[in-house]
C-alpha cells in the first residue's frame, strides 16, 4: 500500500504512522528524517541539503523528491509506505505523482486525519513535559497528578518555547493557506479517506486500518 498520512500539527499522525507502519510492516517514511539521514551520511543529495539549509534557505522540492526517490527503491519499501510531512503544498504533491507515475507507483490512497481547532489548540497549548525524564502530559487533557511535577520522578515539569499560544496559532495558520489545499486535490483524485483523529490511539488505528485493508 503507498499512503500518506495528512493532518494538521497536533493531529497525531506522526504517533500513527508509526502505529500503522508497525502493523502492516512497511516503512514511516518522514521528509525530515530524509533529510537528517541524508546529511549526516555526506550523499551528493545531502550535500546539496546541507548548503540550503546553512545558507538559511528551505530545501528545494527537486532534492526532497530524489531523496524520496531513493527511499523508495529500498527494499522495505517495495510492499508498501507511509509517508508523513511530505507533500505540504500543491506543488509538491504535483512534484510526487510525477515521480510516482514515472515509477509505475502511484499513490493508492491518502489519509486525512481530522481534528478541529480548538481541540489541536489545547493538544499543542497545553503540552508540558518533565525537565529530568523526557515525560509529557497536558494540562487540558492528561494533566500530572501533581500540578507542574512528574508523576514518574517528580521533575518539574515545562512548556516548551514553541509551544506558546501565538507560535502555534501561526503553525496551525501556515497547514490552512499551504497544506489544506490537498484535500481537494486528493478529493479530485478520488484518493482522500477522512477519520477523526480523536480517541485513543489505538481507535484512531483501527478507523485507519479499516481504510489500509482496502488498499
Amino acid at each position: 500500500m503507498r499512503t500518506v498520512l495528512l493532518g494538521a500539527p497536533g493531529s497525531g499522525k506522526g504517533t500513527q504512522g508509526v502505529v500503522l507502519s508497525k502493523n502492516y510492516g512497511i516503512p514511516q517514511i518522514s521528509t525530515g528524517d530524509l533529510l537528517r539521514a541524508a546529511v549526516s551520511a555526506g550523499s551528493e543529495l545531502g550535500k546539496q541539503a546541507k548548503s540550503a539549509m546553512d545558507a538559511g534557505a528551505l530545501v528545494s522540492d527537486d532534492i526532497v523528491i530524489g531523496l524520496i526517490r531513493e527511499r523508495l527503491s529500498e527494499a522495505d519499501a517495495q510492499a508498501g509506505y507511509i509517508l508523513d510531512g511530505f507533500p505540504r503544498n500543491i506543488p509538491q504533491a504535483e512534484a510526487l505523482d510525477e515521480m510516482l507515475t514515472e515509477l509505475g507507483q502511484p499513490l493508492q490512497g491518502v489519509v486525512l486525519l481530522d481534528v478541529a481547532f480548538e481541540e489541536l489548540m489545547q493538544r499543542l497549548t497545553g503540552r508540558r513535559t518533565c525537565q529530568d525524564c523526557g515525560a509529557i502530559y497536558n494540562i487540558h487533557l492528561s494533566p500530572s497528578k501533581v500540578e507542574d511535577h512528574c508523576d514518574n520522578c517528580n521533575g518539574e515539569l515545562f512548556q516548551r518555547a514553541d509551544d506558546n499560544e501565538d507560535t502555534i496559532s501561526h503553525r496551525l495558520k501556515v497547514y490552512e493557506d499551504q497544506t489544506s489545499p490537498l484535500i481537494n486535490y486528493y478529493q479530485n483524485q478520488h484518493k482522500l479517506h477522512t477519520i477523526a483523529g480523536i480517541g485513543s490511539v489505538d481507535d484512531i488505528a483501527r478507523a485507519a486500518s479499516l481504510i489500509f485493508d482496502k488498499f
